[in-house]
Protein backbone atom coordinates (compact mmCIF):
# COMPACT_ATOMS: atom_id res chain seq x y z
CA UNK A 1 0.00 0.00 0.00
CA UNK A 2 1.30 3.43 -0.90
CA UNK A 3 2.27 5.87 1.83
CA UNK A 4 0.92 9.32 1.02
CA UNK A 5 1.97 12.76 2.09
CA UNK A 6 -0.67 14.54 4.12
CA UNK A 7 -1.97 16.47 1.11
CA UNK A 8 -5.48 17.37 2.18
CA UNK A 9 -6.47 20.99 1.85
CA UNK A 10 -4.90 23.97 0.13
CA UNK A 11 -1.46 23.51 -1.41
CA UNK A 12 -0.46 27.04 -2.32
CA UNK A 13 1.59 27.91 -5.39
CA UNK A 14 4.01 30.74 -4.68
CA UNK A 15 4.45 33.78 -6.93
CA UNK A 16 8.10 34.76 -7.30
CA UNK A 17 8.75 38.21 -5.79
CA UNK A 18 11.26 40.48 -7.50
CA UNK A 19 13.12 43.55 -6.29
CA UNK A 20 13.04 46.82 -8.23
CA UNK A 21 16.31 45.73 -9.82
CA UNK A 22 14.67 42.47 -11.00
CA UNK A 23 16.43 40.17 -8.52
CA UNK A 24 14.54 37.38 -6.74
CA UNK A 25 13.41 38.82 -3.38
CA UNK A 26 13.89 36.01 -0.87
CA UNK A 27 12.83 38.09 2.15
CA UNK A 28 9.43 38.77 0.58
CA UNK A 29 9.17 35.09 -0.26
CA UNK A 30 9.81 34.20 3.39
CA UNK A 31 7.01 36.56 4.48
CA UNK A 32 4.60 34.91 2.06
CA UNK A 33 5.50 31.44 3.33
CA UNK A 34 4.99 32.52 6.95
CA UNK A 35 1.69 34.17 6.05
CA UNK A 36 0.47 31.05 4.24
CA UNK A 37 1.39 28.72 7.11
CA UNK A 38 -0.39 30.99 9.60
CA UNK A 39 -3.46 30.84 7.35
CA UNK A 40 -3.45 27.04 7.52
CA UNK A 41 -2.24 25.87 4.13
CA UNK A 42 -1.48 22.16 3.84
CA UNK A 43 1.66 22.59 1.77
CA UNK A 44 3.51 24.44 -0.99
CA UNK A 45 4.30 23.96 -4.66
CA UNK A 46 7.37 25.84 -5.88
CA UNK A 47 8.25 26.80 -8.54
CA UNK A 48 5.38 26.51 -11.01
CA UNK A 49 3.85 28.49 -13.84
CA UNK A 50 2.42 31.06 -11.41
CA UNK A 51 6.02 31.50 -10.22
CA UNK A 52 7.03 32.67 -13.73
CA UNK A 53 9.23 29.60 -13.72
CA UNK A 54 10.11 29.88 -17.40
CA UNK A 55 11.82 33.21 -16.73
CA UNK A 56 13.95 31.97 -13.82
CA UNK A 57 17.52 30.75 -14.07
CA UNK A 58 18.38 27.39 -12.60
CA UNK A 59 20.17 29.14 -9.72
CA UNK A 60 17.07 31.25 -9.05
CA UNK A 61 14.84 28.17 -9.07
CA UNK A 62 17.15 26.52 -6.55
CA UNK A 63 17.22 29.61 -4.32
CA UNK A 64 13.41 29.74 -4.23
CA UNK A 65 13.13 26.09 -3.23
CA UNK A 66 15.95 26.26 -0.70
CA UNK A 67 14.33 29.28 0.97
CA UNK A 68 10.88 27.70 1.12
CA UNK A 69 12.17 24.39 2.50
CA UNK A 70 14.16 26.22 5.18
CA UNK A 71 11.26 28.50 6.12
CA UNK A 72 8.73 25.66 6.24
CA UNK A 73 11.09 23.56 8.39
CA UNK A 74 9.05 20.38 8.05
CA UNK A 75 5.74 21.83 9.19
CA UNK A 76 3.97 20.99 5.91
CA UNK A 77 5.07 19.23 2.72
CA UNK A 78 6.94 21.11 0.00
CA UNK A 79 6.45 19.85 -3.56
CA UNK A 80 9.15 20.92 -5.98
CA UNK A 81 8.22 21.84 -9.53
CA UNK A 82 10.30 19.68 -11.88
CA UNK A 83 8.55 20.45 -15.16
CA UNK A 84 10.80 21.35 -18.10
CA UNK A 85 10.73 21.33 -21.89
CA UNK A 86 13.04 18.35 -22.25
CA UNK A 87 13.60 15.02 -20.54
CA UNK A 88 17.14 15.58 -19.30
CA UNK A 89 16.18 18.80 -17.55
CA UNK A 90 13.20 17.11 -15.89
CA UNK A 91 15.37 14.30 -14.57
CA UNK A 92 18.05 16.72 -13.40
CA UNK A 93 15.44 18.84 -11.61
CA UNK A 94 14.06 15.81 -9.78
CA UNK A 95 17.53 15.04 -8.45
CA UNK A 96 18.25 18.60 -7.36
CA UNK A 97 14.81 19.15 -5.79
CA UNK A 98 15.23 15.97 -3.78
CA UNK A 99 18.69 17.09 -2.67
CA UNK A 100 17.24 20.48 -1.66
CA UNK A 101 14.84 18.74 0.72
CA UNK A 102 11.52 18.66 -1.14
CA UNK A 103 9.06 16.04 0.05
CA UNK A 104 8.01 15.28 -3.52
CA UNK A 105 8.03 16.59 -7.07
CA UNK A 106 5.44 17.65 -9.63
CA UNK A 107 6.12 17.04 -13.31
CA UNK A 108 4.14 17.91 -16.42
CA UNK A 109 4.75 15.52 -19.32
CA UNK A 110 3.70 15.77 -22.97
CA UNK A 111 1.25 13.06 -24.00
CA UNK A 112 1.88 11.78 -27.52
CA UNK A 113 0.75 8.19 -27.17
CA UNK A 114 0.42 5.50 -24.54
CA UNK A 115 3.84 3.89 -25.03
CA UNK A 116 5.67 7.24 -25.04
CA UNK A 117 3.89 8.47 -21.93
CA UNK A 118 4.45 5.26 -19.98
CA UNK A 119 8.15 5.37 -20.89
CA UNK A 120 8.46 8.98 -19.68
CA UNK A 121 6.77 8.21 -16.34
CA UNK A 122 9.05 5.22 -15.78
CA UNK A 123 12.11 7.39 -16.44
CA UNK A 124 10.89 9.82 -13.78
CA UNK A 125 10.30 6.97 -11.35
CA UNK A 126 13.85 5.66 -11.95
CA UNK A 127 15.11 8.83 -10.26
CA UNK A 128 13.36 7.53 -7.11
CA UNK A 129 11.43 10.60 -5.93
CA UNK A 130 9.65 9.77 -2.70
CA UNK A 131 6.42 11.26 -4.02
CA UNK A 132 5.54 11.95 -7.64
CA UNK A 133 2.63 14.20 -8.63
CA UNK A 134 1.91 14.25 -12.35
CA UNK A 135 0.37 17.37 -13.85
CA UNK A 136 -2.35 16.39 -16.34
CA UNK A 137 -2.32 19.69 -18.25
CA UNK A 138 -4.40 20.24 -21.40
CA UNK A 139 -6.37 23.44 -21.91
CA UNK A 140 -7.56 22.25 -25.31
CA UNK A 141 -8.77 18.81 -24.36
CA UNK A 142 -9.09 16.00 -21.85
CA UNK A 143 -5.45 15.22 -21.25
CA UNK A 144 -4.10 11.77 -20.41
CA UNK A 145 -6.65 8.94 -20.80
CA UNK A 146 -8.07 7.82 -17.46
CA UNK A 147 -7.20 4.16 -18.08
CA UNK A 148 -3.52 5.06 -18.52
CA UNK A 149 -3.52 7.15 -15.33
CA UNK A 150 -5.03 4.22 -13.45
CA UNK A 151 -2.56 1.66 -14.79
CA UNK A 152 0.44 3.85 -14.03
CA UNK A 153 -0.86 4.51 -10.52
CA UNK A 154 -1.04 0.76 -9.90
CA UNK A 155 2.35 -0.01 -11.46
CA UNK A 156 4.57 2.94 -10.44
CA UNK A 157 5.18 3.05 -6.70
CA UNK A 158 6.12 6.72 -6.38
CA UNK A 159 3.20 7.98 -8.52
CA UNK A 160 0.79 8.98 -5.78
CA UNK A 161 -0.99 12.12 -6.96
CA UNK A 162 -2.33 13.80 -10.07
CA UNK A 163 -3.03 17.48 -10.63
CA UNK A 164 -5.85 17.68 -13.15
CA UNK A 165 -6.00 20.79 -15.33
CA UNK A 166 -8.05 19.85 -18.38
CA UNK A 167 -11.34 20.80 -20.05
CA UNK A 168 -13.69 20.01 -18.40
CA UNK A 169 -11.85 19.41 -15.13
CA UNK A 170 -14.84 18.39 -13.01
CA UNK A 171 -15.85 15.32 -14.96
CA UNK A 172 -12.29 14.06 -15.03
CA UNK A 173 -11.97 14.54 -11.24
CA UNK A 174 -14.91 12.18 -10.80
CA UNK A 175 -13.69 9.64 -13.34
CA UNK A 176 -10.21 9.41 -11.83
CA UNK A 177 -11.54 9.25 -8.25
CA UNK A 178 -13.91 6.43 -9.23
CA UNK A 179 -11.30 4.50 -11.20
CA UNK A 180 -8.20 4.88 -9.02
CA UNK A 181 -9.09 4.59 -5.35
CA UNK A 182 -6.22 5.94 -3.27
CA UNK A 183 -4.74 8.25 -5.91
CA UNK A 184 -4.62 11.79 -4.50
CA UNK A 185 -6.47 14.11 -6.86
CA UNK A 186 -5.63 17.82 -6.97
CA UNK A 187 -7.21 20.69 -8.84
CA UNK A 188 -5.38 23.77 -10.06
CA UNK A 189 -6.42 26.34 -12.64
CA UNK A 190 -10.14 25.41 -12.36
CA UNK A 191 -10.31 27.03 -8.91
CA UNK A 192 -13.35 28.97 -10.15
CA UNK A 193 -15.12 25.60 -9.86
CA UNK A 194 -13.91 25.10 -6.26
CA UNK A 195 -17.28 24.12 -4.79
CA UNK A 196 -17.90 21.68 -7.62
CA UNK A 197 -14.44 20.22 -7.06
CA UNK A 198 -15.17 19.70 -3.37
CA UNK A 199 -18.58 18.23 -4.18
CA UNK A 200 -16.82 15.73 -6.42
CA UNK A 201 -14.46 14.77 -3.59
CA UNK A 202 -11.02 15.95 -4.68
CA UNK A 203 -8.40 16.00 -1.97
CA UNK A 204 -6.60 19.27 -2.54
CA UNK A 205 -6.69 22.49 -4.51
CA UNK A 206 -3.57 24.33 -5.63
CA UNK A 207 -4.35 28.03 -6.06
CA UNK A 208 -2.11 31.07 -5.56
CA UNK A 209 -2.21 33.67 -2.72
CA UNK A 210 -5.44 34.67 -0.86
CA UNK A 211 -4.50 31.96 1.63
CA UNK A 212 -7.03 32.72 4.39
CA UNK A 213 -9.92 32.75 1.92
CA UNK A 214 -9.14 29.42 0.31
CA UNK A 215 -8.34 27.65 3.57
CA UNK A 216 -11.51 28.98 5.20
CA UNK A 217 -13.67 27.81 2.30
CA UNK A 218 -12.02 24.38 2.43
CA UNK A 219 -12.34 23.98 6.20
CA UNK A 220 -15.92 25.24 6.24
CA UNK A 221 -16.91 22.82 3.49
CA UNK A 222 -15.18 19.87 5.17
CA UNK A 223 -16.92 20.67 8.46
CA UNK A 224 -20.20 19.93 6.72
CA UNK A 225 -21.33 23.52 6.21
CA UNK A 226 -21.48 23.57 2.42
CA UNK A 227 -23.84 26.53 2.34
CA UNK A 228 -21.51 28.84 4.28
CA UNK A 229 -18.55 27.69 2.19
CA UNK A 230 -20.52 28.50 -0.95
CA UNK A 231 -21.50 31.95 0.33
CA UNK A 232 -17.86 32.80 1.03
CA UNK A 233 -16.74 31.37 -2.30
CA UNK A 234 -19.36 33.42 -4.15
CA UNK A 235 -17.83 36.58 -2.68
CA UNK A 236 -14.57 35.60 -4.36
CA UNK A 237 -16.03 34.89 -7.80
CA UNK A 238 -15.57 38.40 -9.29
CA UNK A 239 -11.87 38.17 -8.42
CA UNK A 240 -11.57 34.74 -10.02
CA UNK A 241 -13.43 35.92 -13.12
CA UNK A 242 -10.83 38.67 -13.53
CA UNK A 243 -7.80 36.46 -12.81
CA UNK A 244 -8.77 33.50 -14.94
CA UNK A 245 -8.80 35.54 -18.15
CA UNK A 246 -5.16 34.51 -18.53
CA UNK A 247 -2.34 33.26 -16.34
CA UNK A 248 -0.42 36.50 -16.89
CA UNK A 249 -3.37 38.59 -15.68
CA UNK A 250 -3.51 36.40 -12.58
CA UNK A 251 0.22 36.92 -11.92
CA UNK A 252 -0.11 40.69 -12.29
CA UNK A 253 -3.14 40.79 -10.00
CA UNK A 254 -1.87 38.54 -7.23
CA UNK A 255 1.50 40.25 -7.04
CA UNK A 256 -0.31 43.58 -6.81
CA UNK A 257 -2.43 42.14 -3.99
CA UNK A 258 0.60 40.78 -2.11
CA UNK A 259 2.27 44.19 -2.49
CA UNK A 260 -0.81 46.01 -1.19
CA UNK A 261 -0.87 43.60 1.77
CA UNK A 262 2.72 44.48 2.62
CA UNK A 263 3.94 40.93 1.97
CA UNK A 264 5.90 41.67 -1.21
CA UNK A 265 8.07 44.77 -1.46
CA UNK A 266 7.14 45.32 -5.11
CA UNK A 267 4.45 44.08 -7.51
CA UNK A 268 7.14 43.58 -10.16
CA UNK A 269 6.69 40.93 -12.86
CA UNK A 270 9.25 39.69 -15.36
CA UNK A 271 9.04 40.23 -19.09
CA UNK A 272 7.80 38.93 -21.42
CA UNK A 273 4.29 39.04 -19.99
CA UNK A 274 0.92 40.34 -21.13
CA UNK A 275 0.56 44.08 -20.45
CA UNK A 276 -1.44 45.27 -17.47
CA UNK A 277 -2.86 48.63 -18.53
CA UNK A 278 -4.67 51.37 -16.63
CA UNK A 279 -8.04 49.65 -17.02
CA UNK A 280 -6.62 46.44 -15.55
CA UNK A 281 -5.08 48.44 -12.72
CA UNK A 282 -8.32 50.19 -11.88
CA UNK A 283 -10.29 46.95 -11.81
CA UNK A 284 -7.52 45.19 -9.91
CA UNK A 285 -7.45 47.84 -7.20
CA UNK A 286 -11.23 47.64 -6.80
CA UNK A 287 -11.05 43.86 -6.52
CA UNK A 288 -8.13 44.03 -4.09
CA UNK A 289 -10.33 46.12 -1.80
CA UNK A 290 -12.90 43.31 -1.98
CA UNK A 291 -10.28 40.67 -1.16
CA UNK A 292 -9.04 42.62 1.86
CA UNK A 293 -12.64 43.09 3.02
CA UNK A 294 -13.23 39.32 2.77
CA UNK A 295 -10.05 38.62 4.74
CA UNK A 296 -11.08 41.13 7.40
CA UNK A 297 -14.47 39.46 7.69
CA UNK A 298 -12.77 36.08 8.18
CA UNK A 299 -10.61 37.52 10.96
CA UNK A 300 -13.69 39.04 12.61
CA UNK A 301 -15.48 35.67 12.56
CA UNK A 302 -18.13 36.62 9.97
CA UNK A 303 -16.71 35.39 6.65
CA UNK A 304 -20.01 35.37 4.82
CA UNK A 305 -20.87 38.98 5.59
CA UNK A 306 -20.04 42.20 3.78
CA UNK A 307 -18.90 45.11 5.91
CA UNK A 308 -21.31 47.41 4.13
Amino acid sequence: MKTHLALRGIITVLNTPFTQSDQVDLLSLERNVAYAIAAGVAGFLVPAMASEVGKLTRAERDSLVRTVVRQVNGRVPVIGGASADNRQDRLSLIRSLTDLGCDGVLVSLPFVNEAQYESEVNLLAAEKPAFLMIQDWDFNGYGVPVDIIDRLYREVACFQSIKIEVVPAGVKYSEVLAKSAGLLVAGGWAVSQMIEALDRGIHTLMPTAMHEIYTTIYRTYQSGDRESAKVLFNRLLPVLAFCTQHLDISIHFLKRLLYKQGIYDTPRVRQPILPFDRHHERLADELIESVIEIIDSIHSGHPGEHSH
